[in-house]
């Protein structure tokens, strides 16, 4: 195990769970439906948090990935088959759970003629019929690039379209062998282009540099990004790719101010900050804008 890999976690990314009790109950909720969500597979800190909120994330299209991100905990290897129930089924989840905004994301499936895009389709009408005054938004894949795909999830008009560039465009090989830098800007763009509301993401602490960060938040701007989220790397295991640097807090408000500069209407940035942290808020600020 390298230093890097042994580095402590510092004060400002541990979290408490207050409510243990209210945690199990929505696990066990989401566990009878045989669901997946964001949140429990990526242990995720905020969580407890965002389900008070009445927001919750849920992964579509199975457990496992047909890529194999260095970053990710999702499990890479052979698809699952398509589930025609998922749609409904989730739908039910965001009515029982009495949500005000649900984000669905999914795997990568790229086995799939049109990437999944079809049953987030599905599940967007879905949950529209089953609860109507819920906001949606979608945490896509690329889909390769298929603008075709991308068409089949912009058709629906979810209340937000997210795609996460993830790191800067010197870090892909390394982070995000299977992906292109470009590739994701142009789906924002084309989103953007739609009319539709656009979302981005990425981690800091894999060895970007400051002017790396800078340039990535313009090129979101330039290609239509409207709301960016900013948070921490942090390794799911020692065999995922290692840690070069905890960020302070304090630097996090820096690319915060900055990204506000730079005439992004909301920005979420913060070392326990994830893609879906405060999406309702994000949500609500868009709506007033």
């Amino acid at each position: 195990m390298t230093e890097k890999q042994r580095m402590r976690k510092p004060s400002w990314l541990k979290v408490r769970i207050e409510d243990p009790k209210k945690l199990r109950n929505v696990s066990k909720l989401l566990s009878s439906a045989n669901l997946n969500t964001v949140c429990e597979a990526a242990n995720c800190p905020n969580r407890l948090e965002c389900y008070g909120r009445k927001t919750a994330t849920f992964m579509i299209l199975g457990r496992t990935c047909t890529r194999n991100c260095t970053f990710c905990n999702v499990t890479g290897g052979a698809p699952d088959l398509l589930d025609p129930d998922e749609p409904m089924r989730v739908a039910s989840a965001v009515r029982e759970l009495g949500l005000r905004h649900a984000v669905i994301t999914s795997v990568t499936r790229d086995d799939l003629e049109d990437g999944g895009s079809g049953q987030f389709a599905s599940v967007i009408r879905s949950i529209r019929r089953k609860s109507p005054g819920v906001t949606v938004e979608v945490l896509i894949p690329d889909f390769q690039g298929s603008e075709a795909a991308l068409h089949i999830v912009m058709d629906q008009k979810p209340d937000i379209l997210n795609h996460n560039v993830e790191t800067v465009p010197r870090l892909y090989d390394r982070v995000r062998p299977e992906a292109k830098y470009s590739q994701s800007l142009e789906l924002i763009q084309r989103a953007s282009e739609a009319g539709l509301v656009t979302k981005s993401g990425f981690m800091l602490g894999l060895g970007e540099k400051d002017e790396e960060v800078e340039a990535l938040l313009k090129d979101l701007r330039a290609h239509g990004c409207d709301l960016v989220t900013i948070g921490q790397y942090l390794p799911p295991s020692k065999d995922h790719i290692p840690v070069e640097a905890y960020v302070t807090p304090e630097k996090f408000d820096h690319w915060g101010r900055v990204a506000k500069e730079l005439g992004f209407k909301d920005v979420a940035s913060g070392p326990l900050v994830r893609s879906s942290y405060m999406a309702d808020e994000m949500m609500k600020d868009e709506a007033e804008a």
